[in-house]
């Protein structure tokens, strides 16, 4: 079987997975996520990826964890396929994660590599791999003038045809990679159910950060 095919079933995924924990990176399913890879473990990590079945799974440390060197995780994350790779010329990777379905951890193996690998499974997350699953519920609307709001008090420039072209699905994962909350905030985007459910914890966040933090707001990256 070819390994760019589509997934269709959690059981053609890996029960094993290399973890790159980073925060503040949201991945999610059919979501990109640019990457600059420079430490060796993590370049080991690439290579083995590429040889490999091209998945890597993405989760944050949790908070106070960060600089920690092997850092305690949050439960849930997102296996990234490897879809988009270059070298720099100066000993680094530019590679593209596009998001494939969610895990939870099972247990960290005891490995030889210089990366993290871990025991995951995805059987609560099977509609990740469905694409558009869910989008019927959204209130779409309400989501995009919350996003217009933000966008009017922050000052910042949107390319609302962009925004009004874009499926559903794509919308509310792409706001919810960018949009610029603590990592406690981007991991219960991550652990949303279902899209409803993220769409609703994404407008509940950008009001409460217009709330608090008045002419003082942070930029949606």
């Amino acid at each position: 079987m070819s390994l760019n095919h589509p997934f269709v079933a959690i059981s053609e995924l890996p029960e094993v997975l290399p973890l790159f924990p980073l925060t503040g990176a949201v991945l999610l399913p059919r979501g990109e996520l640019p990457l600059n890879i420079f430490e060796p473990r993590y370049l080991a990590m690439v290579d083995d990826a590429i040889a490999g079945a091209r998945l890597i799974g993405m989760i944050q440390p949790l908070p106070g964890e960060e600089s920690a060197d092997a850092p305690r995780l949050y439960d849930i994350g997102c296996a990234g396929r490897l879809t988009r790779f270059s070298e720099t010329g100066d000993g680094r990777y530019l590679i593209t994660l596009t998001g494939v379905a969610r895990f939870r951890i099972v247990e960290e193996l005891n490995v030889d590599t210089a990366y993290r690998q871990f025991r995951v499974r995805y059987d609560e997350f099977a509609a990740d791999l469905t694409p558009g699953a869910g989008e019927s519920a959204v209130d779409r609307e309400s989501m995009v003038s919350m996003l217009r709001n933000f966008a009017e008090c922050s000052k910042l420039e949107v390319d609302w045809a962009s925004i009004d072209a874009a499926p559903t699905e794509t919308l509310v994962n792409a706001l919810a990679m960018m949009s610029p909350f603590g990592a406690n905030d981007k991991q219960a985007l991550i652990e949303a159910i279902d899209l409803k459910t993220r769409a609703e914890t994404l407008v509940a966040l950008a009001r409460l950060d217009l709330a608090q933090r008045g002419g003082d707001r942070p930029q949606w990256h």
